[in-house]
């Protein structure tokens, strides 16, 4: 957490014990948002090169998970399944 004045920035550091844990929570989160972001891009960018019916598969249940665990919106979600499925 960082307190912005102008061009200054102040890390700030949360006092009550709870805010203490959800700033360590958080940064686990993200991590582990962005390793399964990072994961999904790369499906749908292999799906997009090559064309087959098991790589289609493999991002529909991807995009799925991903929706299910709200790393990304369901309509999203089916708007690439849709897309991607007009390339097969």
């Amino acid at each position: 957490m960082r307190l912005r004045i102008g061009y200054v920035t102040i890390p700030t550091m949360p006092i009550i014990k709870s805010a203490i844990k959800k700033v360590r929570k958080d940064k686990v989160r993200t991590a582990r948002n962005q390793k399964r972001a990072l994961a999904l891009k790369g499906l749908i960018k292999k799906t997009r090169t090559s064309k087959t019916a098991k790589n289609l598969s493999a991002v529909y249940s991807a995009l799925d998970k991903a929706a299910k665990v709200k790393l990304i919106h369901p309509n999203k979600a089916s708007r690439l399944k849709s897309r991607l499925s007009k390339l097969v």
